[in-house]
């Protein structure tokens, strides 16, 4: 089968790519509004860049029925910060609690009863049942699309600071089944990371 996006719907293409671009991890990312409100949002359109400097990007789509930004893209646009909290089982069902779109002036820490915890160099502050977080400065804000649903924006952000569970950390790496990180699949459905294999890379000869 052979489809054309443009004989489509936003809606019928974003159910194609979220059912093939499998899985995908998620950022749980946190800002503050110039008045102080704390935001807290899950997206599962998220990656690392590269290291030098450690960046990460995400992309907070417009909303589906009126084509408005989203209260994080607005928040990191006003204040040029942002936290990257990763998702691990034990908190799933409270991020998806968040995904609602809520008025502006709503607090989703309250909503999902988590605990918003300082930053060091940046005034948002990171959730604390989060076993991973990146403090993260914005590096550009790349607009996709019309300013109507089905647009979006790609947020590249700088990682300032890492905090690591110390329960989840040996030898410079995270242990994965520790950290118990949970990916996106398409509709109301989400995938552990119990059951991997090892493929060994061959190393280029000299």
């Amino acid at each position: 089968m052979i489809i054309d996006p443009k004989t489509q719907n936003f809606s019928e293409n974003h159910k194609l790519m979220t059912g093939s671009i499998l899985p995908r991890p998620i950022a749980f990312v946190s800002t503050r509004s110039l008045k102080g409100v704390l935001n807290l949002a899950p997206f599962s359109y998220f990656n690392g860049v590269c290291s030098k400097p450690p960046t990460i990007v995400f992309s907070p789509a417009r909303r589906g029925y009126d084509g408005k930004t989203k209260d994080t893209l607005n928040n990191i646009r006003e204040t040029g910060e942002f936290v990257v909290n990763i998702v691990s089982e034990d908190i799933a069902e409270k991020m998806v609690a968040c995904s609602t779109d809520f008025e502006p002036e709503v607090s989703e820490f309250d909503i999902a009863n988590l605990t918003p915890t300082t930053c060091q160099k940046i005034k948002v502050p990171m959730v604390k049942e989060s076993k991973v977080s990146f403090e993260c400065i914005l590096n550009k804000i790349v607009p996709i699309g019309n300013p109507e649903p089905g647009g979006g924006f790609v947020v590249i952000g700088t990682i300032v600071l890492f905090h690591i569970d110390d329960d989840i950390y040996n030898d410079g790496k995270i242990d994965i089944e520790k950290i118990q990180p949970i990916g996106r699949l398409s509709g109301n459905n989400y995938i552990r990371t119990v059951d991997s294999f090892e493929i060994i890379r061959k190393i280029k000869p000299e």
